[in-house]
C-alpha cells in the first residue's frame, strides 16, 4: 500500500470522522445524543419483466432478474452471494413488485417468511412490519443502507415505484448498522441512473376511487456516458378503504458521475407530499373489545398531512484490486400535522346512560423530524496463503431530533355518534397545541468485519462499538394541559455498547449451503422510569442455523432456518402510572421455510412458512384485580399480536406461445394464525386467510408496434374478508377488497 493511497483513503474518511468528532467534543451534543475473493464487479442488464433495462450498481444492489436475486449487500455491506452469506437474507425485486401491483412497503414484504404486516390491522399512517415477532417500523426502517429516522408519531414514507428492490435482514444486525431492534431490518433500495436510455410511464385506477400516474426516465447525459441522470415522478389522488384519503406527490431526481470504472458518485433528492387519515380504528366495547364495524373518527374531520425532503450522496472509489472506499450520507426533514376524533379524551367513550352512544372529542398532533446520517467504509480484499479475505472497516454517525406537539378538546356533544344509526360528515375546530416534547438521538459507531474464504468454507465475523446519546425534553406544557406545566424538564442518558456477530457456512458444489450464526443488538430507550430517568437500552441476541439450496444453473432458491431470538430489558409500562420499567424479556424459538422457485419457463412460485413460538419470560408484577392482595405477571404468555403460525403462497405463470402468448396470471394466499391483543392473553385475535390475484397482458406479443405496452388487473383481499385485529385496546380491520387496473408503457 503506497503513501499516496493512504492519503487518499484518509481524505475520503476525514469528512465523516470530523463530523463525528465534533459531535463528541461538543458537550451539549454529547448529551443529546461474497464470497471473499477478488471477483470483478458484475454489471447486469435488466432482463426481467420488472426491470427497465440499463446497468445497475452490480447485482448486490442493482436490478433483480426475475424473482430470485443471486447477491445482496444488505447482510455484509459487500457484494456477496446470498448462498455464501451465513444468515437469513431475502430480496424482493422489481418484477415481483409489479406482478403483485404493490402500492405500499407492507404489501411488498408480506409474502416473505418470518415477516408479518399490519399487526394492528390496516392503518395507512405507518408501515407496520414485524420480523420474527419484533416490530421494525422505527429502528428497522432503512433506505439505501441508511436508517430513516422516525418521530414519535410521524414517519418517513417510501413509495414503491421509486424502488429497484427491497432487501430484508432477519435477526440482529447491529454490527453493521448500529442501534436497532433484534428482529432485523428492511432496506429499501432506490432506482439509480442507468448508462442506457430507458423510459416508463404508468397509469392506475383503483376500485376505491384512487387514480395514479407515474414517470420513470433514465439514461446518459453526455456522449461518453460518464454522466447519467434519472427522474422518478408520481402523482396520486383518491381514497383507500374506510373513506381514507390516499394522496401523494413524489419527485425523485438523481445524477451519477462515473469518470472511470473505478469511481462513481451519485447525488439524489426526494420531495414527497402525502395526505391520508390519522385514525381509521373501528369502535369496540370496553373490556370485552366486541368490535363494531364503524369508524371511530370521521373522514371529513380526520386528516394527516406531511411533507418530507431527503438529499444525499453515494460515493465509491477503487484504488486498485485491493482497496475500495465508500461514503454514503443523507439529510432528512419531515413536517406533519394531523387531527382526528376520539373517545380517548375527557368525557369520551361509550355513555353509561346511553350504551349505544359513543362520545368523542378532538385531538391534534404536529411534529417535525430532522436527521442526518453518514457511513464511511474502507474495504480491503487480499489473500494470506490459501485464505482469502474481504475486510470492511467503517465509521458511521447518525443524529435525529423530533419535536411533537399535542392538543385536545374534551368530548363534544356535536361529535357524538349513535352506533345504531351512525352519521358521518362532521367537522369543527382544530385543538390548539398544549404540550410540546422533543427527543434527540446521536450515535457514533466504529465497526470491522472480515469475510474469510478457505476452500468451500465461508467465515464471517464482525465487531462494533457504539457511543449513543439520547435526550428527552418537555419544551412546554400549558397550565391545565395533560402532564401539567413542566416546562423545560428533560432527561439525558449516554450509553456505549459492544456488538458482535459470527457466522460459518460451507458452500457445497451441488448448491447446498448449511450455516450457523450468532449475532447481538442493542437499542437505547426513550421511555422514562419512575424518577423521570431514561431507561437502559434493550439488548438482543440470536442463534441461528439453516441451509440454503440453489440447484446449479437454476433460477430457484430454497431456504430453511431455525433460530432462538431473545430480547432483554424490554420496556413495560407500569399500569395506572405515567412511567415504565425495563425488566421485560421475550424468548422466541422459530422455524422458517422459504422458496423462490422458477418451476418451468414462465412459471414462478414464492412459498413461505414461519413457526414463531414467542414467550414472555420476565415481566413486572402488578396487583391482581381478581385476587385482592395478590399479584400477577404475564410470564409464560405470548407477546401482543405475535402469531405462532404464518404462511403464504404466490404463483405466477406467463404464457409464452400459442394463442395466449403474452398473458400472465398470478394468485396468492396469505394465512395469519391466531394472536392475542394484550400481554395478559385475555383478548384473542382469530386466525384469518386472505386471497390475492392478478392478470396481465403484453400487447407487444400480438403487435410488434405495441412493444412495451402492458395492461394488468390485480385484486387484494379478493374475498373482501374483514379480519379484525385488536392491539392494547384499539381494534382495526384488514383492508377490504381493492382492485387496481394498471396501464404501463416502457421503452
Amino acid at each position: 500500500m503506497t503513501i499516496g493511497s493512504m492519503r487518499a483513503i484518509s481524505s475520503s474518511l476525514l469528512g465523516g470522522a470530523a463530523l463525528s468528532a465534533l459531535a463528541i467534543a461538543d458537550p451539549a451534543a454529547a448529551q443529546e445524543a461474497s464470497r471473499a475473493t477478488s471477483l470483478e464487479e458484475i454489471r447486469v442488464e435488466g432482463e426481467g419483466r420488472g426491470s427497465g433495462g440499463g446497468s445497475g450498481d452490480g447485482t448486490a444492489r442493482g436490478p433483480v432478474d426475475g424473482y430470485v436475486a443471486k447477491r445482496s449487500s444488505a447482510g455484509t455491506k459487500t457484494d456477496t452471494p446470498i448462498l455464501e452469506t451465513p444468515r437469513s437474507v431475502e430480496v424482493i425485486g422489481r418484477q415481483e413488485l409489479e406482478d403483485r401491483a404493490v402500492t405500499t412497503i407492507p404489501e411488498a414484504v408480506r409474502y416473505s417468511p418470518g415477516v408479518t404486516t399490519n399487526g394492528s390491522g390496516f392503518d395507512p399512517r405507518f408501515d407496520q412490519i414485524a420480523i420474527r415477532g419484533f416490530p421494525v417500523n422505527t429502528f428497522g426502517d432503512y433506505k439505501d443502507g441508511l436508517r430513516q429516522a422516525q418521530g414519535s408519531f410521524a414517519t418517513f414514507r417510501t413509495e414503491p415505484f421509486q424502488l429497484e428492490r427491497i432487501d430484508i435482514i432477519k435477526g440482529p444486525a447491529a454490527v453493521l448498522y448500529g442501534q436497532m431492534t433484534p428482529g432485523g431490518l428492511i432496506n429499501r433500495i432506490s432506482k439509480r441512473p442507468t448508462d442506457t436510455p430507458q423510459f416508463e410511464a404508468i397509469g392506475t385506477i383503483a376500485s376505491t376511487g384512487r387514480y395514479e400516474a407515474g414517470v420513470d426516465a433514465s439514461g446518459p447525459l453526455n456522449a461518453d456516458r460518464t454522466l447519467m441522470g434519472r427522474v422518478v415522478a408520481l402523482g396520486r389522488v383518491g381514497e383507500l378503504d374506510f373513506d381514507a384519503r390516499d394522496d401523494r406527490m413524489l419527485l425523485a431526481p438523481s445524477f451519477t458521475w462515473a469518470p472511470t470504472d473505478e469511481t462513481r458518485l451519485t447525488v439524489y433528492g426526494v420531495i414527497q407530499k402525502d395526505e391520508t387519515e390519522s385514525n381509521i380504528a373501528v369502535l369496540n366495547r370496553p373490556v370485552t373489545l366486541d368490535i363494531i364495524n364503524i369508524r371511530a373518527s370521521d373522514p371529513k374531520y380526520d386528516y394527516l398531512k406531511q411533507k418530507q425532503y431527503q438529499a444525499g450522496y453515494e460515493f465509491e472509489h477503487a484504488f486498485d484490486e485491493t482497496f475500495t472506499v465508500r461514503s454514503n450520507a443523507r439529510y432528512n426533514y419531515l413536517d406533519m400535522t394531523a387531527r382526528y376524533l376520539t373517545g380517548g379524551v375527557l368525557g369520551g367513550g361509550f355513555d353509561p346512560a346511553r350504551p349505544n352512544v359513543y362520545r368523542r372529542g378532538s385531538f391534534a398532533i404536529d411534529e417535525t423530524v430532522e436527521a442526518t446520517q453518514i457511513d464511511n467504509q474502507l474495504q480491503a480484499k487480499f489473500d494470506t496463503g490459501a485464505v482469502r479475505h474481504t475486510m470492511l472497516f467503517g465509521l458511521d454517525h447518525q443524529w435525529s431530533r423530533s419535536e411533537q406537539g399535542q392538543g385536545q378538546l374534551a368530548a363534544n356533544p356535536n361529535y357524538e355518534i349513535d352506533v345504531t344509526a351512525p352519521v358521518f360528515g362532521l367537522s369543527g375546530p382544530t385543538p390548539s397545541i398544549q404540550r410540546k416534547d422533543a427527543v434527540s438521538i446521536r450515535q457514533l459507531g466504529v465497526y470491522a468485519q472480515d469475510q474469510i474464504s478457505f476452500d468451500r468454507w465461508r467465515l464471517t465475523a464482525g465487531v462494533r462499538h457504539d457511543w449513543a446519546s439520547r435526550k428527552a425534553e418537555n419544551i412546554y406544557a400549558l397550565a391545565g394541559a395533560p402532564g401539567g406545566a413542566a416546562n423545560g424538564v428533560r432527561a439525558d442518558r449516554d450509553d456505549d455498547a459492544f456488538s458482535y456477530n459470527v457466522g460459518l457456512l460451507y458452500a457445497f458444489d451441488n448448491g447446498f449451503s448449511p450455516y450457523v450464526s450468532y449475532a447481538t443488538s442493542f437499542l437505547p430507550s426513550s421511555s422514562k422510569g419512575s424518577q423521570g430517568e431514561l431507561l437502559k437500552p434493550t439488548e438482543g441476541e440470536q442463534i441461528e442455523g439453516g441451509v440454503k439450496f440453489q440447484p446449479p444453473g437454476s433460477k430457484s432458491l430454497f431456504t430453511a432456518a431455525v433460530y432462538k431470538l431473545t430480547e432483554k430489558n424490554a420496556v413495560r409500562a407500569v399500569p395506572a402510572t405515567t412511567y415504565s420499567i425495563a425488566i421485560g424479556e421475550i424468548e422466541t424459538f422459530g422455524v422458517e421455510l422459504g422458496a423462490r422457485a422458477n418451476l418451468a419457463q414462465g412459471f414462478d412460485l414464492i412459498a413461505a412458512y414461519n413457526y414463531n413460538d414467542a414467550e414472555i419470560t420476565k415481566d413486572q408484577r402488578v396487583p391482581d384485580p381478581a385476587n385482592p392482595g395478590g399479584f400477577r405477571d404475564n410470564v409464560g404468555n405470548q407477546p401482543v399480536v405475535t402469531p405462532k403460525h404464518t404462511a403464504s403462497l404466490w404463483a405466477d405463470y406467463t404464457f409464452e406461445m400459442g394463442a395466449l402468448d403474452g398473458f400472465g396470471l398470478g394468485a396468492g394466499v396469505r394465512y395469519v394464525g391466531k394472536s392475542f391483543g394484550d400481554s395478559a392473553n385475555s383478548v384473542k385475535n382469530d386466525a384469518y386467510t386472505l386471497l390475492d390475484a392478478g392478470a396481465r397482458y403484453d400487447f407487444g406479443k400480438a403487435n410488434p408496434k405495441l412493444k412495451g405496452l402492458m395492461a394488468s388487473v390485480n385484486a387484494t383481499n379478493l374475498a373482501d374478508k374483514d379480519a379484525p385485529v385488536c392491539n392494547l385496546g384499539r381494534c382495526y380491520l384488514s383492508q377490504g377488497r381493492t382492485v387496481i387496473g394498471t396501464l404501463r408503457y416502457r421503452w
